[in-house]
Parts: structure tokens; sequence; C-alpha cells
């Protein structure tokens, strides 16, 4: 057999000058967004929007075609690396998930997630099957396209959630908590739903396609409880006791999150599911199985989500909004979005006995989406449920409820008074943090 022909030096020149040039975008209007007050995500998607077909494609389309070809093979290469960011982002996300916060709040958490996830995920599911043809994708049929907007109405950002509460001090308080624990339950429904629309749109929607699909769901979550985790403890903790754990450790849970995706891909499921549990198990071992992860988190959120994140922008096309249909079924989907998220926040908030002012303040800071949201588009794109048009719309959802979400937050947290106990979470948290380097 003869030799596989490398990688001619064209390609791999593209390759190199996309790197570079969305890195330098993505991280240089990462920092302005956050000099702004805005996420970071904002700034690094805007970097794959200027040098898409939104901007740099009608200024200079000779520079845009050199450097984003058309030719699959190239946009393949850029489209590897920054799908390896994505399973890395998604473990760490998983790993950000508290399963004992979860059991102590069970009560109050199951009813916010209930309103929070199940309201958006209804009213999206509606809305799927009113929006125009015009914004479905040709491999997706009405009601797994209805079903995609439903989940992407219905999921909340646990990154970006996090982060904020962390920013805004408010990460030791009990709505902070409420807040945290609701929005891990969100991202969990979230990417078994999209498993479910992943193998509908490959399948078409069939009552045995999501039979099989469910039934596949419910093997990989009693792997993941009975097998998946006691295997994984058994190999991280030898390495936690070597004398050097550090390289060894961050190999290994690489190589875990990886073949996780790998396995459930393998399951026609999408392998984002795979790592995003693989990453609570992970996270679920305890703090020296934690610290592999937490190692990985400076190059994965320099390097690779930002890459990520600025090639998922090069997929939008502003231009695309001109379209009076367009832009009306964003705006309606954005009022919607928000609209369902506070209110179905706030309404499982009030049914788990907390006041008016802590509601209102769990269905703001729900309705951030940000990146997660952004992986859902990335995926309905590609698996052909959603077109450019409708992949902007998703897009713009994430970016503007992101946005949002701050302000809302400190403005409703703003009316709620401390008690003693959440002012000694906050004297033990911030004895806890590591000193300042």
């Amino acid at each position: 057999m003869p030799p596989v022909p490398g990688i001619s030096h064209d390609h791999l020149l593209v390759l190199l000058m996309q790197i570079g040039a969305l890195l330098i975008l993505a991280t240089g209007l990462g920092r302005l967004a956050l000099r702004l007050g805005l996420p970071a995500v904002v700034g690094e998607l805007l970097a794959g929007i200027l040098v898409g077909p939104s901007l740099l494609g009608n200024a200079a389309p000779d520079l845009s075609n050199w450097l984003l070809p058309r030719n699959p093979e190239q946009m393949h290469l850029l489209g590897a690396i920054s799908q390896l960011g994505v399973l890395l982002l998604v473990g760490l996300t998983g790993a950000h998930i508290d399963l004992g916060l979860l059991s102590r709040k069970r009560v109050a958490i199951g009813w916010v997630s209930a309103g929070s996830v199940l309201l958006p995920l209804a009213l999206g599911i509606g809305l799927g099957f009113l929006l125009p043809a015009s914004v479905m994708g040709e491999d997706g049929d009405r009601p797994t396209f209805a079903l995609f907007i439903g989940v992407a109405i219905a999921v909340s950002a646990l990154p970006v959630i996090a982060k904020t509460l962390m920013d805004m001090k408010l990460l030791h308080r009990n709505v902070g908590q409420v807040i945290i624990g609701a929005a891990a339950v969100s991202d969990i429904l979230g990417w078994l739903l999209l498993s479910i629309v992943s193998a509908m749109a490959t399948a078409g929607f069939r009552l045995g396609v999501v039979a099989e699909s469910v039934g596949y769901l419910l093997i990989v979550l009693a792997v993941t409880v009975f097998l998946a985790r006691p295997l994984i403890g058994r190999l991280l903790r030898p390495i936690e006791r070597s004398t050097n754990p550090g390289e060894l450790g961050i190999a290994a849970v690489v190589v875990l999150i990886v073949l996780s995706a790998a396995g459930t891909h393998a399951l026609k499921m999408e392998p984002i599911l795979g790592a995003f549990l693989c990453g609570i198990i992970i996270g679920s071992l305890g703090p020296g199985s934690r610290r592999f992860l937490e190692a990985l988190r400076p190059f994965v959120m320099a390097i690779l989500a930002p890459l990520f994140l600025a090639t998922a922008g090069l997929q939008v096309d502003l231009s695309a909004l001109k379209d009076p249909s367009v832009l009306g079924a964003g705006l309606i989907t954005l009022a919607v979005a928000v609209g369902a998220k506070l209110v179905g926040g706030y309404a499982g908030a009030r049914l788990g006995k907390l006041n008016h002012d802590e509601s209102l303040a769990i269905g703001a800071g729900l309705n951030a989406r940000g990146v997660v949201e952004i992986v859902l588009a990335s995926v309905g794109l590609s698996i052909g449920v959603l077109n450019t048009a409708s992949y902007t719309i998703v897009v713009l959802v994430a970016v503007v409820t992101s946005v949002m979400a701050p302000p809302l937050l400190r403005r409703t947290t703003s009316r709620i008074a401390q008690t003693t106990t959440e002012i000694e979470r906050e004297r033990d948290y911030a004895a806890a943090q590591p000193v300042a380097k």
C-alpha cells in the first residue's frame, strides 16, 4: 500500500494563517469585550463574523477566498482543530456540575429546573412549527427542526452563568446556588435532547428512531454511573499518587474525554454528550482528579475555545437579516427565548417557595445561553437541521442573552438582603481561595 500523501504546502500555509489571524482577532476582541463589561465570548465570536461573509467576504472577496477557501478539505482542517476545542470545553463545563449541590438544593432546584426548561422547550417547539420554511436546514424535517429550536431556547450556559456569578460575588448566595444548580440540570437535559435531535436528523422522525435514541441514552447513562465512574476513578487515583502526576494526569483526562466522545458518537449520538458526561465524572471524583482538568483550562480557554468561537462566527452571515422574514423570525425567537426563560424560571422559583425578588433574579440569571447555545448551533448546522439564516438567528440569541443577563441579574439581586448564613458562606469561600499571584 503506498504511503498517504502529507498535507500540501498551500493547505498548511492557509491553515497556519487561519489559526494566527483568528486567534489574534479573537484574543484582542475578547479582551475588549471584557473591558466593556461584556462576556469574552461576544468578542471572540465577533472575530469570526468580521472575517466571514458578513464583512471581509463583502469588503475584500479575493482575500476572503484565499484565507477562507470554499475547498472542503481546507476548511475541514480548521474544523477538526475547533472540534477538539469543543470537546475539551464541554468536558470542562461538565466538571463545573456539583452533584452534591444538586442533592442539597434538590427541591428548589427541581422546581426551578422544571419551570426554566419545560416552558421554554414547549414554546420553542411550538415556535419551530411556526417559523418560515426559509430558515429550515435542507436535511431536517419540520418536527426535527421544531425540537431543535425547543432545545436551543431551553438551554442555559453553565460556564457563562458560573463566571458571571463569580464576577458579581453572588456564587455564595442562596439565589446563586439555585441558579447554578438549575443551569446544570438544563445543560444535562440539553445535551441529552440534542442527541435525540441528531439521531432524528440522520434517520428521520419516526417513533422507532426516537425509542432507539432514548434506549441508547439510558444505556449510556447506566454505563456512566455503574461502569465508567469506578473505572475512571481506578485509572486516575494511581496517577494522583505518582511522583509527577501533572503531565500524565492531563494526558489521561484528555484521552478519557476524547474516547468518551467517540463512544457516544459510535452510537450515533453527539460526541459532545460523551465529553460532557466524562467531565461530570472527573469533577465528581474529588479535587485530585479535578486538578488535572483545571491544569488543562488555561490552554483550552486561551487558545482552543477562542479558536472554536471564531470558527463558529465564520458561519454567521448578518446579510441574511436583510430578509424581512428572517429578521422577523429572529426577533420573535429572541423574544420567546428571553420571555420563556424569565417566566419559567420565575414560576418555578415561586413554586419552590422563594420570594418575588429571588424568583426574578433566578429567571434573569438563567437567561444567559452563551457558548452552550453556540455549540448547539454549530451542531445544528453540521447535521443540516439549520441553514445559514437560522444559524445566525440562534447565535444572535446566544450573544444577546449573554449580554443581557449580567445587568438584569445585578438589578434584581440588589434588592435581596444577605442572610447570616450567606455571610458566613462568603467568608468560608474567600478563605478557600488561593493567594493571588
